[in-house]
């Protein structure tokens, strides 16, 4: 389980290693990405709060990146933070996300990126449930539920 002090480590010192890397040029995620789709995870964007239908959605199954389909988290994990984005408590597997450190907008924040595809997913902040005390704050956009 990664706790906080995990994350701030792995974002200052490096990201463990994909398991594949998916590599595209920018005309390339153009075309396979909506407008909206392409800010989000392309631009680091972030979608407007309550937007999705997919932060009220606690139906077993799985979240895979959008772009590149690498599998990201399971919907055991996810839970409501109130934010209006969806929330997970923890990736799927340690090298799934990796982590930055952001200090856009006059703070530091530790921005998450699917480590596959490098595209946008969101941020984590320490103020999640036990036991492990994260929230990974995820743009619906990003993420796409599999299907069963």
């Amino acid at each position: 389980m990664l706790t906080w002090n995990d994350i701030l480590r792995t974002a200052k010192t490096g990201n463990p290693a994909p398991a594949t890397k998916v590599v595209r040029t920018d005309a390339e995620w153009r075309s396979q990405l909506t407008p909206e789709q392409y800010r989000v995870t392309r631009q680091a964007g972030t979608e407007r709060p309550f937007s999705s239908p997919m932060c009220e959605l606690f139906e077993p199954g799985l979240y895979s990146c959008l772009c590149c389909d690498t599998l990201l988290f399971d919907a055991s994990q996810k839970f409501d933070s109130g934010t209006g984005w969806p929330s997970f408590t923890q990736p799927v597997a340690d090298n799934a996300i990796a982590y930055n450190v952001d200090t856009s907008y006059g703070m530091t924040r530790v921005e998450t990126v699917c480590n596959t595809c490098d595209a946008h997913l969101g941020h984590v902040f320490p103020d999640g449930p036990p036991p492990g005390g994260l929230r990974y704050c995820m743009n619906a956009v990003a993420l796409k539920k599999r299907k069963e």
